[in-house]
């Protein structure tokens, strides 16, 4: 087995990291059963509380389970908490890059897919950015409303979930953006643009324009 003892820091969370990549290098495959708490305590030079507490972590964020009387399996490679906190790591670069790939692609469906409804959700959501003038809080608030409308109106549930799922960083990306002067900042008009593309359901132009909305950002960030 790959184990190595574990020599400093929190034991516990040690334990946990060791566990958690131990199976996402596929030490043991989804519903294969881990060996029993003596023999991992023994491979990580801890305890068997230790492993246990690692183990009830582990089974609570969903990666492994626990059968009574049976063992325990693992349930998933990844842990979703853990990969959110990788991708809140990651270069802003490579989150507008994301970023850009899911609202370009949610502009194309929902064009294609919109309703009377979402339109209004869009435009109410627009009138308020630009209501909001110097109130930066305010406007990024609006901003992020009108986007999210457009990933509803996509019709997409699975790209609704992603949109949602990176919410967070998604809405860091429209932070720095809107808050660093070295970061070109998408103008009203820029947002009406896509929002008439929308409307008259023309789904590349649609798409175009959401890309074209980070782009200057992208380019800054590319020369820096």
């Amino acid at each position: 087995m790959s184990l190595q003892k574990i020599k400093r820091g929190s034991l516990v969370e040690s334990a946990i990291e060791d566990l958690r990549q131990a199976v996402e290098q596929r030490v043991w495959g989804v519903g294969e059963r881990l060996p029993n708490e003596a023999t991992l305590a023994e491979n990580l030079g801890v305890s068997r509380n230790t492993v246990r507490e690692a183990v009830r972590v582990l089974v609570h964020v969903g990666i492994l389970e626990t059968r009574q009387g049976d063992g325990t399996y693992v349930r998933a490679m990844l842990d979703a908490g853990e990969v959110f906190r990788r991708i809140e790591r990651t270069e802003l670069r490579d989150q507008l890059e994301v970023r850009m790939m899911l609202e370009a692609e949610a502009a194309r469906l929902a064009a294609q897919h919109r309703r009377d409804q979402d339109l209004t959700d869009m435009k109410s959501a627009l009138d308020r950015r630009a209501a909001a003038g110097d109130d930066i809080d305010a406007r990024i608030q609006h901003d992020e409303q009108f986007h999210r409308a457009i990933v509803a109106a996509s019709r997409n549930q699975a790209l609704i979930e992603l949109y949602t799922y990176f919410s967070s960083s998604i809405s860091k990306t429209i932070h720095q953006t809107e808050k660093d002067v070295s970061l070109p900042e998408p103008t009203h008009a820029d947002h009406e643009h896509l929002l008439e593309a929308i409307r008259f359901r023309d789904a590349e132009a649609a798409h175009d324009v959401a890309r074209a909305l980070l782009k200057p950002s992208l380019d800054a960030l590319e020369g820096k």
